[in-house]
């Protein structure tokens, strides 16, 4: 817990410091999270408070009769830069009396938003944006206990919190389901990598072993990376994933300048790459993820649904390619070798042009 409540520290010792002259650019969101709902604090400075204000002597604002006659001025300044989205859905925050923090140079105004426990919780904070390195800490507390601390600035104004409730898993899962499936079905190299693998056609068994190597070869580097096990730079992984594409198509070609044997069924090594290249896309994967952010209180439901979304994007891809494959064999077998050569090439060009603008033109 040491490196999450440094910042706290930091905090104090330079609030500490300055009191006397200029306080420390700080205001605080505190959110308590129990069986009666969500509550929450807000406390900020009086010197910002009198900025925005128009206040000229921000000591004024200390006294509590002066600041009771300012709470609704501060309430109407401050309501519209702090917002909440309890499960998807923006929440109505109800501000409550103001108090004075005299030894912190502050004032807390008190705020409730909702009788019932939120499975998911995100927010918007910027609250002070005339002090460019004004910085919000949030604290979110579940059942009394200290669940998640972060830091919001001008350049980081949101954050989220899924609770540890059965709800706030069902949460976790739904999100997460679609963001696998959305990232599946928006990266071209992923779907250009399954469809090299489904050229070739086959039997549903050998087409769903393909999809399953490829599942178990990424869950496993998807994994270890967003969990920073092993966290290869991009510009190591990014490259590589084109050159499985690259290979997969290669592959593809020397099968199909032979003749369609039993043989050469027998030989078909397409799940074996699968599994072997798919421990490289999953690294692709979980630079993705840990962009997305991984809840630190439910990381196995995260992997989860994400690792599920993807097998659920994977497996839409795989209908519609090889229903459509299917459908040219059933028709003409000469038709559907042909397309299978030229898909393969297109293959092999469209990873090596990924290949040589990933090393050569990096973004």
């Amino acid at each position: 817990m040491l490196f999450r409540t440094a910042p706290w520290v930091l905090a104090c010792s330079l609030l500490a410091a300055t009191a006397a002259a200029h306080p420390a650019p700080f205001s605080y969101l505190d959110l308590h999270l129990d069986a009666n709902g969500l509550t929450g604090t807000l406390v900020v400075h009086d010197l910002d408070a009198a900025h925005d204000l128009g206040v000229a002597n921000a000591d004024t604002l200390l006294d509590p009769a002066t600041a009771a006659r300012y709470r609704d001025a501060l309430v109407a300044l401050l309501g519209p830069r702090v917002s909440l989205m309890l499960d998807n859905r923006p929440a109505t925050i109800t501000w409550g009396e103001i108090d004075v923090v005299p030894d912190r140079q502050s004032l807390r105004l008190a705020f409730t938003v909702s009788n019932a426990r939120p499975g998911h919780v995100g927010i918007h904070a910027y609250v002070f944006p005339y002090d460019p390195i004004h910085q919000t800490f949030i604290n979110i507390y579940e059942d009394s206990a200290l669940k998640l601390q972060a830091i919001l600035d001008v350049s980081h104004q949101d954050t989220s919190y899924y609770s540890g409730s059965t709800q706030g898993r069902w949460a976790v899962v739904k999100t997460f389901v679609m963001s696998g499936i959305e990232h599946i079905l928006i990266g071209p190299d992923h779907i250009l990598f399954l469809i090299g693998l489904l050229l070739l056609g086959g039997t549903f068994r050998r087409l769903a072993l393909i999809v399953t190597a490829f599942t178990i070869g990424h869950s496993i580097t998807l994994s270890l990376a967003a969990l920073d096990v092993v966290s290869p730079p991009a510009r190591f992984i990014e490259p590589l994933i084109a050159l499985t594409i690259v290979v997969v198509g290669a592959d593809n070609l020397l099968v199909l300048r032979g003749k369609p044997t039993d043989a050469d069924k027998a030989k078909d090594i397409r799940a074996y790459l699968a599994v072997a290249f798919g421990l490289i896309h999953g690294f692709g994967f979980a630079y993705v993820l840990k962009e997305f952010g991984l809840p630190q209180a439910a990381l196995g439901w995260s992997l989860f649904a994400f690792n599920l979304g993807v097998e659920i994007g994977q497996l839409l891809i795989v209908a519609v390619v090889a229903g459509l494959l299917l459908a040219v064999r059933a028709r003409s077998e000469t038709l559907a070798r042909r397309l299978a050569l030229l898909g393969s090439i297109a293959v092999i060009l469209a990873g090596t042009y990924w290949f040589v603008q990933r090393v050569f033109f990096p973004a």
